[in-house]
């Protein structure tokens, strides 16, 4: 028996399954759009005269066809990366099986690419995303151009930076507070003396005895008028300690309220800062870049950036997962790059290396002069001459 199977069959049932969804790649023919079932039918169809006739098109001019697939093939890609992810970071991989999940997507294997690595590399080189590779392979962000997303994304940038003014503003008043009850209680300090007695043999008299007359009472000996002096001297002195030391712990009290609200404030997620050095750590470059030192020339978009080598002045963009900070030696100039201090200039005090941690004073800006202690060393880095 021979034809097609009848309607309501399970055989039937099982060519329209079959047909339905997604057939092995090596049976798919891009130019005349057609997918096959088997080997048989591929074979059959290469032998057709349609193919044949879309065979010598694609001869007169390979490279328009192959331009058009690649072109809707990256179109597709990037739509459904930002339709469904946005900006956010994820697995190329996990792009590409959703994309071909579709029966009618282009495939790959008619475009200028042969492997989805080497398109990942093409989006980063020509802006179209930001490309990193790690151990679990190569992740992508998508870069939003559109007129209204960069206009919304520069609103809020721009409020986040008045918000910011706002509170540095009140941070710095309430520093002047703080160096102003300083100075008030610096000059109020006191000191305590040992009470002496001027001879052992000397006895304190007390007279509680009251006259009815209205003459004056007795005089107390010059002895006890000392000691009742001494003990209001004493007592005067205790509560003075007792309001500087309360006024003291309001200070401190107040002052890392401060840090910590200036901690909350600028503690990010990324930190790389134009005009720092920085030090290369992958070796997805290769030897000749590991462990190199470059100068940070321009942020792009918060994540990378495109850096220059100190030595050679090759120019190359990386991701801020690429990089790490660069500890310079006693009394040079570093910058904050996280943190409570971030953006401010330095100068590198002292380092702990049993901590990794480092005391750095602040050398510009109203701060200038004070001295933060216990600084991680991924929150400054050496700055470029």
């Amino acid at each position: 028996m021979g034809g097609k199977a009848e309607k309501g069959t399970p055989k039937y049932i099982a060519n329209k399954i079959k047909a339905k969804g997604l057939q092995k790649l090596r049976w798919y023919c891009q130019m005349c759009q057609k997918q096959c079932r088997d080997e048989n039918g591929f074979k059959c169809h290469t032998m057709s005269e349609s193919h044949q006739r879309q065979l010598l098109l694609f001869a007169d001019n390979a490279s328009k066809y192959i331009d058009q697939f690649s072109k809707e093939f990256s179109d597709g890609y990037l739509e459904l990366l930002k339709r469904q992810f946005g900006t956010k970071r994820v697995n190329a991989n996990k792009v590409y099986q959703d994309y071909i999940s579709n029966r009618d997507h282009l495939h790959m294997n008619a475009t200028q690419w042969e492997t989805l690595t080497e398109f990942v590399k093409w989006l980063g080189r020509e802006g179209k995303c930001v490309v990193d590779e790690t151990e679990k392979g190569w992740f992508v962000a998508y870069i939003d151009r559109d007129p209204a997303a960069v206009a919304a994304q520069e609103a809020k940038a721009k409020k986040e930076k008045m918000d910011k003014d706002d509170q540095e503003r009140m941070l710095e008043f309430i520093e002047k507070q703080v160096e102003r009850g300083k100075k008030g209680t610096s000059s109020n300090e006191t000191e305590y003396t040992e009470f002496k007695r001027e001879s052992s043999q000397e006895r304190i008299t007390l007279s509680l005895k009251r006259k009815v007359d209205d003459k004056k009472p007795e005089s107390l000996s010059s002895s006890a008028l000392k000691l009742s002096k001494v003990k209001e001297e004493s007592s005067s002195k205790r509560q003075k300690a007792e309001e500087n030391r309360s006024k003291q712990s309001a200070l401190d009290e107040i002052m890392q309220m401060q840090e910590r609200a200036k901690e909350k404030a600028n503690r990010k997620d990324y930190w790389l800062t134009e005009g720092i050095i920085i030090k290369i750590v992958t070796k997805s470059l290769g030897d000749k870049f590991y462990k190199r030192k470059a100068v940070v020339e321009r942020v792009v978009d918060k994540y990378a950036a495109q850096v220059k080598l100190i030595d050679e002045g090759v120019k190359l963009k990386l991701d801020q997962n690429h990089m790490e900070t660069v500890i310079p030696s006693q009394g040079r100039a570093v910058r904050f790059v996280n943190g409570a201090y971030r953006g401010h200039a330095g100068l590198l005090r002292d380092i702990d290396t049993d901590n990794y941690c480092c005391d750095v004073e602040i050398s510009e800006g109203p701060l200038t002069g004070r001295i933060v202690k216990g600084v991680q060393y991924e929150d400054i880095s050496k700055m470029a001459l």
